[in-house]
């Protein structure tokens, strides 16, 4: 573990000294469009604050797009996967809604909804659903009918069945789908930002790109993917104690 952080560290140094001796000491690359990065660190500094309330704004159109996608795609995936005529009967569906691009949607949900707000948190929905539910219908089909056969022969109850044996048998399609759903919430909520709002991490880099004021773009590039780094780290360690189970089996 010291030594992969060590590791890690090492290639972030080498990153930013390639960074410096390309823009600041031989200036191979155009200062315009590749800011140095001791300027792109101080408008860090300096723009702190437009940050802190665009990663709150930001985080708050995540939490509730994809906080509904997964109170609404585990249990229709854990119900469907267990039914037969139900998967059946939606499969059609499913193949034809799955795959659109959720990108696709957002001019329309704008032009829908009455409020940015909206429109964002209801893209991000769509954008995380279906990787959740495609992920958690596939766990379900996968557990051993034998385990299921036995608890339905013991006379376990419906709920009991979802909740004690069909979620704990497909966490690790969910967790594989959650990953790619949280993903792609983030995506389609920068790329909604970036359409229609007054704030938002989205909004900055399409804000000030709008002026070619290419060092705070490249700061606000920055922001994103160290916020993209806390979500996944955050995420996988939730995800571990999820599955503590198989590290233990």
């Amino acid at each position: 573990m010291i030594q992969t952080t060590r590791d890690r560290l090492l290639l972030a140094g080498l990153l930013l000294l390639v960074w410096q001796l390309t823009t600041v000491w031989l200036t191979l690359l155009d200062s315009a469009l590749f800011p140095p990065p001791l300027k792109v660190l101080a408008l860090l500094a300096e723009d702190r604050e437009v940050f802190i309330k665009s990663l709150f704004s930001s985080m708050n159109l995540l939490f509730f797009g994809y906080s509904l996608a997964l109170i609404s795609a585990i249990p229709l995936g854990l119900i469907i996967g267990a039914n037969r005529r139900l998967r059946l009967a939606i499969e059609p569906a499913t193949n034809i809604l799955g795959p659109i691009p959720p990108i696709v949607y957002i001019p329309y949900a704008i032009a829908l909804l009455p409020t940015f707000t909206l429109s964002s948190i209801f893209v991000i929905f769509i954008g995380a659903f279906w990787p959740l539910f495609i992920n958690t219908v596939s766990g379900v089909e996968s557990l051993e009918k034998g385990l299921i056969d036995s608890a339905r022969s013991l006379g376990v109850s419906r709920r009991s069945m979802l909740i004690h044996i069909l979620l704990p048998g497909a966490m690790p399609h969910i967790v594989s789908g959650g990953a790619i759903s949280l993903v792609l919430a983030f995506i389609l909520l920068t790329a909604a930002e970036m359409i229609g709002a007054t704030s938002g991490l989205g909004w900055y880099v399409k804000y000030f790109s709008d002026f070619a004021d290419y060092p705070r773009v490249v700061a606000g590039i920055i922001v994103i993917g160290a916020v993209v780094l806390v979500l996944m780290t955050g995420y996988r360690r939730i995800t571990c104690y999820l599955l503590r189970w198989k590290k233990i089996s």
